[in-house]
């Protein structure tokens, strides 16, 4: 197990993550660019550390949990990135869903350099960083993948290694087409059984555990009926997820109508001032049009 733990990025998953680590008793160094963000694990634990670079100079492993690719390449391969100022051996793990090709970019980087670099994009959101439970799916060397699983055993419940550098964040993809799709699904059926005048929380509980059943439906769908549409996970990240898959299907020939149309409604959203909800807010598309 590694001797010290530093995580990058302190946001809604980032937060819970790193809060599970400390309470499996593991030291922690984190860096976010808003210190103010990281006061909630600094109170349970954390110790702050003043730089990005800093952080990666002082530690065996690094976590990295940010907004956008731009974000996660500039952060690691920018004139002062992590990737050179980590001492040689040191372990990245980029959580950020983020670009496939980026992610294999990132690791022939880090070979250069005598660093290791894995992809390890998460599902799961809020609910399952604050939990534990997250999935977590990780392209990269094997070897690599293997020393560390016991930390990702850790912030997660499924941890599956899907080949190399790259697959973990092609995988994040084919997660993000069935979550689009499925939210699609389960925001009109609530549309119709408003509109039918039905009892929704009833319907819900006839229907979630039969085959229209999804994570979605049993987590997303009573927040919808609640009237809570703070974000598990933005808006804004969901709409930069679909883009990177419809950009990589682009760049492979084939079409995907479905992720587009989910695209589409979404970007109207981002229009009209709901980027920082969560993405069951879908629902506001239905009664602003």
């Amino acid at each position: 197990m590694m001797k010290t733990i530093g995580f990058i990025g302190t946001g809604v998953m980032g937060t819970g993550m790193i809060k599970q680590l400390l309470a499996k008793g593991n030291n922690v160094k984190v860096y976010t660019r808003t210190p103010s963000r990281a006061a909630a694990v600094i109170a349970a634990g954390a110790i702050y550390v003043e730089t990005a670079q800093q952080l990666a100079q002082q530690v065996d492993v690094v976590f990295t949990m940010v907004g956008y690719p731009t974000d996660v390449e500039q952060l690691y391969l920018g004139r002062e990135g992590i990737l050179t100022a980590a001492k040689t051996g040191t372990i990245f793990v980029d959580m950020t869903t983020s670009s496939p090709s980026l992610a294999h970019e990132l690791y022939v980087k880090g070979l250069s350099l005598r660093q290791h670099v894995l992809d390890a994009p998460v599902s799961g959101g809020d609910v399952g960083a604050q939990n534990g439970t997250l999935a977590i799916m990780v392209g990269g060397d094997e070897a690599i993948f293997n020393a560390i699983k016991p930390l990702f055993e850790q912030i997660g419940a499924t941890i599956v290694y899907q080949g190399s550098a790259g697959n973990g964040q092609h995988t994040k993809m084919v997660n993000q087409i069935a979550v689009a799709g499925t939210m699609l699904g389960v925001v009109e059926a609530i549309v119709y059984a408003e509109k039918m005048q039905l009892d929704v929380n009833n319907v819900l509980k006839a229907v979630a555990s039969g085959a229209a059943g999804s994570w979605t439906m049993s987590n997303l769908a009573p927040r919808i009926v609640a009237g809570d549409f703070e974000p598990g996970f933005f808006i804004k990240h969901f709409i930069k997820d679909m883009k990177i898959a419809l950009d990589e299907a682009e760049k492979c020939h084939f079409e995907l109508p479905g992720l587009a149309t989910a695209e589409r409604l979404y970007e109207q959203l981002a229009i009209n001032g709901l980027s920082e909800k969560g993405t069951q807010a879908l629902y506001h598309y239905y009664f602003a049009n």
